[in-house]
Protein backbone atom coordinates (compact mmCIF):
# COMPACT_ATOMS: atom_id res chain seq x y z
CA UNK A 1 0.00 0.00 0.00
CA UNK A 2 1.43 3.39 -0.97
CA UNK A 3 1.99 6.14 1.57
CA UNK A 4 -0.82 8.13 -0.01
CA UNK A 5 -3.25 5.24 0.41
CA UNK A 6 -2.12 4.73 4.01
CA UNK A 7 -2.62 8.39 4.80
CA UNK A 8 -6.05 8.29 3.17
CA UNK A 9 -7.09 5.24 5.19
CA UNK A 10 -5.73 6.78 8.38
CA UNK A 11 -7.75 9.90 7.70
CA UNK A 12 -10.94 7.88 7.20
CA UNK A 13 -10.32 5.95 10.42
CA UNK A 14 -9.74 9.18 12.35
CA UNK A 15 -12.95 10.63 10.92
CA UNK A 16 -14.86 7.44 11.73
CA UNK A 17 -13.62 7.40 15.34
CA UNK A 18 -14.53 11.05 15.78
CA UNK A 19 -18.02 10.56 14.31
CA UNK A 20 -18.66 7.48 16.45
CA UNK A 21 -17.74 9.34 19.62
CA UNK A 22 -20.01 12.22 18.65
CA UNK A 23 -22.99 10.06 17.72
CA UNK A 24 -22.87 7.34 20.37
CA UNK A 25 -21.24 8.79 23.45
CA UNK A 26 -24.71 9.52 24.90
CA UNK A 27 -25.42 5.76 24.68
CA UNK A 28 -22.41 4.95 26.90
CA UNK A 29 -20.47 3.55 23.94
CA UNK A 30 -16.68 3.65 23.94
CA UNK A 31 -14.37 4.05 20.94
CA UNK A 32 -11.05 2.19 20.99
CA UNK A 33 -8.12 2.50 18.58
CA UNK A 34 -5.58 -0.31 18.26
CA UNK A 35 -3.45 -1.82 15.48
CA UNK A 36 -4.82 0.59 12.92
CA UNK A 37 -8.43 -0.44 13.59
CA UNK A 38 -11.46 1.12 15.25
CA UNK A 39 -13.57 -0.74 17.80
CA UNK A 40 -16.88 0.45 19.21
CA UNK A 41 -17.74 -1.09 22.60
CA UNK A 42 -21.53 -1.10 22.91
CA UNK A 43 -23.69 -1.77 26.01
CA UNK A 44 -25.80 -4.90 25.62
CA UNK A 45 -29.14 -3.08 25.75
CA UNK A 46 -28.05 -0.55 23.08
CA UNK A 47 -26.83 -3.01 20.45
CA UNK A 48 -29.87 -3.00 18.16
CA UNK A 49 -30.21 0.77 18.27
CA UNK A 50 -26.54 1.23 17.38
CA UNK A 51 -26.65 -1.52 14.73
CA UNK A 52 -29.63 0.04 12.96
CA UNK A 53 -27.92 3.43 12.88
CA UNK A 54 -24.68 1.98 11.53
CA UNK A 55 -26.60 0.08 8.86
CA UNK A 56 -29.14 2.70 7.77
CA UNK A 57 -27.33 6.00 8.16
CA UNK A 58 -25.53 7.01 4.95
CA UNK A 59 -22.82 8.62 7.04
CA UNK A 60 -21.79 5.11 8.14
CA UNK A 61 -23.22 2.73 5.53
CA UNK A 62 -22.14 -0.50 7.23
CA UNK A 63 -24.39 -2.70 5.12
CA UNK A 64 -22.14 -5.78 5.25
CA UNK A 65 -21.66 -8.01 8.29
CA UNK A 66 -18.46 -9.98 7.69
CA UNK A 67 -18.38 -12.07 10.85
CA UNK A 68 -19.73 -12.58 14.36
CA UNK A 69 -17.63 -14.45 16.90
CA UNK A 70 -17.41 -15.04 20.62
CA UNK A 71 -14.49 -14.28 22.93
CA UNK A 72 -13.65 -15.72 26.35
CA UNK A 73 -11.42 -13.29 28.27
CA UNK A 74 -10.78 -15.55 31.26
CA UNK A 75 -7.04 -16.08 31.87
CA UNK A 76 -6.41 -13.24 29.44
CA UNK A 77 -2.65 -12.61 29.27
CA UNK A 78 -1.60 -15.83 31.01
CA UNK A 79 1.16 -18.00 29.56
CA UNK A 80 2.90 -21.31 30.23
CA UNK A 81 5.55 -20.87 27.54
CA UNK A 82 8.26 -19.06 29.51
CA UNK A 83 11.57 -20.75 28.68
CA UNK A 84 14.24 -18.32 29.94
CA UNK A 85 15.04 -20.55 32.92
CA UNK A 86 15.24 -23.84 31.01
CA UNK A 87 18.36 -25.97 31.57
CA UNK A 88 20.90 -26.36 28.78
CA UNK A 89 20.72 -30.13 28.77
CA UNK A 90 18.16 -32.82 29.25
CA UNK A 91 14.47 -32.57 28.77
CA UNK A 92 13.73 -29.65 31.07
CA UNK A 93 10.60 -27.91 29.89
CA UNK A 94 11.22 -24.56 31.47
CA UNK A 95 7.53 -23.99 32.03
CA UNK A 96 6.56 -21.24 34.43
CA UNK A 97 2.84 -20.67 34.62
CA UNK A 98 1.95 -16.99 34.70
CA UNK A 99 -1.55 -16.10 35.80
CA UNK A 100 -3.30 -13.44 33.80
CA UNK A 101 -5.66 -10.81 35.07
CA UNK A 102 -9.14 -12.06 35.86
CA UNK A 103 -11.76 -10.24 33.81
CA UNK A 104 -13.95 -7.68 35.48
CA UNK A 105 -17.42 -8.68 36.59
CA UNK A 106 -19.57 -9.57 33.57
CA UNK A 107 -16.70 -8.95 31.15
CA UNK A 108 -15.62 -12.56 30.60
CA UNK A 109 -17.63 -13.18 27.44
CA UNK A 110 -18.10 -10.84 24.50
CA UNK A 111 -19.79 -11.02 21.12
CA UNK A 112 -17.71 -9.33 18.43
CA UNK A 113 -19.09 -8.10 15.11
CA UNK A 114 -16.99 -7.17 12.06
CA UNK A 115 -18.64 -4.67 9.73
CA UNK A 116 -17.78 -3.36 6.27
CA UNK A 117 -18.99 -0.19 4.60
CA UNK A 118 -18.62 -0.67 0.85
CA UNK A 119 -19.66 2.88 0.01
CA UNK A 120 -17.10 4.38 2.43
CA UNK A 121 -14.48 1.63 2.01
CA UNK A 122 -13.92 1.23 5.74
CA UNK A 123 -14.27 -1.43 8.44
CA UNK A 124 -15.50 -1.35 12.02
CA UNK A 125 -15.54 -3.78 14.93
CA UNK A 126 -18.34 -3.87 17.49
CA UNK A 127 -17.73 -5.50 20.87
CA UNK A 128 -20.57 -6.30 23.26
CA UNK A 129 -19.82 -7.76 26.69
CA UNK A 130 -22.49 -10.09 28.03
CA UNK A 131 -23.43 -11.32 31.49
CA UNK A 132 -21.09 -14.07 32.66
CA UNK A 133 -23.76 -16.25 34.26
CA UNK A 134 -26.44 -15.63 31.62
CA UNK A 135 -24.65 -14.55 28.42
CA UNK A 136 -27.56 -13.17 26.40
CA UNK A 137 -27.54 -10.47 23.73
CA UNK A 138 -30.07 -9.46 21.09
CA UNK A 139 -29.76 -11.08 17.67
CA UNK A 140 -28.77 -8.76 14.81
CA UNK A 141 -30.28 -11.04 12.16
CA UNK A 142 -33.08 -8.49 11.52
CA UNK A 143 -30.36 -5.94 10.72
CA UNK A 144 -27.84 -8.15 8.91
CA UNK A 145 -29.26 -11.46 7.66
CA UNK A 146 -25.74 -12.89 7.31
CA UNK A 147 -25.52 -13.04 11.12
CA UNK A 148 -27.72 -16.15 11.17
CA UNK A 149 -25.08 -18.88 10.97
CA UNK A 150 -22.41 -16.74 12.67
CA UNK A 151 -24.58 -16.35 15.78
CA UNK A 152 -25.30 -20.08 15.78
CA UNK A 153 -21.55 -20.71 15.76
CA UNK A 154 -20.93 -18.32 18.68
CA UNK A 155 -23.77 -20.03 20.57
CA UNK A 156 -22.37 -23.48 19.84
CA UNK A 157 -18.75 -22.75 20.75
CA UNK A 158 -19.13 -20.16 23.54
CA UNK A 159 -22.67 -20.58 24.85
CA UNK A 160 -23.70 -17.01 24.02
CA UNK A 161 -27.48 -16.81 23.55
CA UNK A 162 -28.85 -14.48 20.87
CA UNK A 163 -32.34 -13.35 21.81
CA UNK A 164 -34.69 -13.26 18.82
CA UNK A 165 -32.61 -15.52 16.59
CA UNK A 166 -34.92 -17.40 14.20
CA UNK A 167 -33.28 -20.82 14.65
CA UNK A 168 -30.65 -20.90 17.40
CA UNK A 169 -29.26 -24.45 17.18
CA UNK A 170 -25.76 -25.90 17.35
CA UNK A 171 -24.03 -25.80 14.00
CA UNK A 172 -20.58 -27.40 14.43
CA UNK A 173 -20.75 -29.91 17.29
CA UNK A 174 -22.58 -33.22 17.24
CA UNK A 175 -26.13 -33.91 18.37
CA UNK A 176 -26.32 -34.14 22.16
CA UNK A 177 -22.95 -32.44 22.65
CA UNK A 178 -22.46 -31.17 26.20
CA UNK A 179 -20.68 -27.90 26.89
CA UNK A 180 -19.10 -25.25 24.71
CA UNK A 181 -15.64 -26.24 23.42
CA UNK A 182 -14.16 -22.76 22.91
CA UNK A 183 -14.64 -21.75 26.53
CA UNK A 184 -11.28 -21.76 28.26
CA UNK A 185 -12.50 -23.98 31.08
CA UNK A 186 -13.59 -26.69 28.63
CA UNK A 187 -11.19 -29.69 28.93
CA UNK A 188 -8.85 -30.06 25.96
CA UNK A 189 -9.49 -33.80 25.83
CA UNK A 190 -13.24 -33.23 25.76
CA UNK A 191 -15.78 -34.90 27.98
CA UNK A 192 -16.84 -37.95 25.97
CA UNK A 193 -15.42 -40.11 23.21
CA UNK A 194 -17.31 -42.15 20.66
CA UNK A 195 -16.69 -45.48 18.98
CA UNK A 196 -18.60 -47.98 16.89
CA UNK A 197 -19.94 -50.88 18.92
CA UNK A 198 -20.25 -54.03 16.79
CA UNK A 199 -22.62 -55.77 19.21
CA UNK A 200 -25.04 -52.84 19.28
CA UNK A 201 -24.36 -52.01 15.62
CA UNK A 202 -24.24 -48.30 16.34
CA UNK A 203 -22.01 -45.49 17.50
CA UNK A 204 -21.89 -45.13 21.28
CA UNK A 205 -20.53 -42.41 23.56
CA UNK A 206 -18.34 -43.13 26.59
CA UNK A 207 -16.35 -41.08 29.14
CA UNK A 208 -12.94 -39.98 27.91
CA UNK A 209 -10.32 -42.65 28.61
CA UNK A 210 -7.13 -40.67 27.92
CA UNK A 211 -5.20 -38.69 30.53
CA UNK A 212 -5.10 -34.90 30.15
CA UNK A 213 -1.67 -33.41 29.57
CA UNK A 214 -0.12 -30.20 28.35
CA UNK A 215 2.44 -30.54 25.58
CA UNK A 216 5.30 -28.06 25.78
CA UNK A 217 8.10 -27.97 23.21
CA UNK A 218 11.57 -29.12 24.26
CA UNK A 219 14.02 -26.23 24.59
CA UNK A 220 17.42 -26.78 22.97
CA UNK A 221 20.02 -24.22 24.04
CA UNK A 222 22.97 -25.60 22.03
CA UNK A 223 23.01 -27.36 18.68
CA UNK A 224 26.22 -28.63 17.05
CA UNK A 225 24.82 -27.87 13.62
CA UNK A 226 25.29 -24.17 14.31
CA UNK A 227 28.81 -24.29 15.81
CA UNK A 228 31.78 -23.08 13.80
CA UNK A 229 34.55 -25.53 12.84
CA UNK A 230 36.83 -24.67 15.78
CA UNK A 231 34.07 -25.22 18.31
CA UNK A 232 33.06 -28.48 16.66
CA UNK A 233 36.68 -29.73 16.73
CA UNK A 234 37.02 -28.83 20.41
CA UNK A 235 33.77 -30.60 21.26
CA UNK A 236 34.97 -33.71 19.44
CA UNK A 237 38.29 -33.60 21.34
CA UNK A 238 36.50 -33.23 24.66
CA UNK A 239 34.33 -36.22 23.84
Amino acid sequence: MSSGSQNGMQGRLDQLASTLEERFSDLSCQVERSCGEVTLVVPTDKLIEVANTLHDDDEFGFNELIDVCGVDYSDYGSSEWQTDGAPNTGFGRGVVEQAGDEPEQNRRFAAVYHLLSISNNIRLRLRVFVDTDQPIVASVVPVWASANWFEREAFDLYGILFDGHPDLRRILTDYGFIGHPFRKDFPLIGQVEMRYDEQQARVIYEPVSIDPRTLVPRVTREDNRYLNEDDATQDAADA
